[in-house]
């Protein structure tokens, strides 16, 4: 039963007169919060025209972390591009012109179809999956992210804490079949056929066997395929891989896609990596400016600095100044790294006594003791803002 939130009567009974007869309306935000938090199977938001956007960013950033499957449908009179920037930032899924019922109509549709599949994956993880998700994430291409990813997956296998699988998401460009030598046999674009649906057996035959102990799911040969993988099949997929490895290392794009945000929903840490130049350090601190303002907690956040040893100017203690954060791993620089992607192997395989080696080992034993520590806490954690304001005030 979708909940229609709006300041004027008028328009949200006339979008309760568009949806069906059996919706909830509110005109009071603390009322309308106590009713979702009270009723955990509501899977729908509809903020009408006449609400601040301020008030629907809120709630999406709430609800993203504390509740995935709840969608949010922003209405408005005139769409502009800041307000989809801003929707898109917050989570919102879906913003729609105030006079288009049929458009409405279709965007609660597929709403519904996101709640479901991520509700799908959410039983699925309860069911037994406990691996550790790994988000390997840079703003800036040409960072190293890539030979971080595949060396920090080899790693993992490598300490024989269980199962690795290393996930390509960088979907338009991926790079780990060709750093790694994998034929792409298949790819994360076979399991479209089986959205909302599919199970371990599913995914099993997406990924491909790399090494023992280490598999690899790859992004798409044809880049026009990364539009018709969604936030909602990346959750399913991820949420069943966590039954079947210990630990799952993603590769992102340089970008805040749909996609890279919902990775960061569900990963349980984040390897921001940077380098010793300006233009990495801006988009680094660009990084961290959004995912404070989008509520991520810093407790998941592992700064990495590669080549850091570089002589430009710039050292590592200068670059923890400008972002006010302890660099966690320094990598340094060698030429024994495009070496080792020429060859279609890790530098972790290669030469694990390479001082690279070393330090991408301690990074991957951060994420090790890290997983010991946190088994059967939970992810969610609180935020004071608007919400505290509107409950508090009741």
């Amino acid at each position: 039963m979708p909940v229609v939130y709006g300041d004027a009567a008028r328009e949200t009974e006339r979008i309760r007169l568009t949806m069906t007869d059996d919706v909830s309306v509110f005109d009071s935000l603390s009322a309308m919060i106590t009713f979702i938090d009270e009723h955990a199977d509501e899977d729908m938001v509809v903020v009408g025209p006449d609400a601040p956007l301020s008030v629907a960013t809120e709630i999406a950033e709430k609800y993203r972390l504390d509740r995935p499957p709840l969608g949010v449908i922003l209405l408005r009179r005139r769409i502009e591009m800041q307000t989809m920037a801003e929707a898109l930032r917050s989570g919102i899924r879906e913003v729609v012109s105030a006079d288009d019922a049929e458009a409405l109509l279709e965007a609660c549709k597929r709403s519904n179809s996101v709640s479901r599949q991520l509700r799908h994956a959410e039983r699925r993880v309860s069911d037994g999956g406990n691996g550790r998700v790994v988000l390997v994430f840079s703003a800036k291409g040409g960072c190293g992210k890539t030979t971080l990813a595949t060396n920090l997956a080899e790693s993992l296998a490598a300490m024989n804490v269980g199962k690795v699988c290393l996930v390509d998401f960088n979907l338009t460009f991926g790079d780990v079949a060709i750093a790694l030598q994998v034929d792409p046999e298949r790819t994360i674009s076979d399991a479209l056929g089986m959205q909302g649906g599919l199970d371990r057996q599913g995914v099993s035959s997406l990924v491909i066997p790399y090494k023992e102990r280490f598999d690899v799911l790859l992004a798409p040969t044809q880049p026009a395929d990364a539009e018709f993988i969604s936030a909602a099949l990346a959750a399913e997929v991820i949420g069943i891989l966590t039954e079947m490895y210990q630990f799952v290392v993603i590769d992102s794009p340089p970008m805040f896609s749909d996609v890279v945000l919902k990775c960061f929903d569900l990963a349980d840490s984040y390897v921001l990596l940077s380098a010793l130049d300006m233009l990495s350090l801006k988009n680094f601190k660009v990084t961290i400016e959004t995912l404070d303002a989008l509520g991520y907690p810093r407790s998941r956040w592992n700064v990495v600095l590669n080549r850091c040893d570089s002589r430009v100017g710039l050292s590592a203690e200068e670059v923890e100044r400008a972002i006010g954060m302890h660099i966690a791993t320094k990598l340094p620089s060698s030429k024994d790294i495009p070496a080792s992607l020429n060859a279609g192997v890790t530098l972790v395989s290669m030469n694990p006594h390479h001082p690279y080696s070393r330090a991408v080992m301690g990074l991957a034993a951060l994420q090790v003791v890290d997983s010991s520590e946190e088994q059967g806490k939970p992810h969610a954690t609180k935020r004071r803002g608007l919400f505290s304001r509107a409950t508090s005030a009741s």
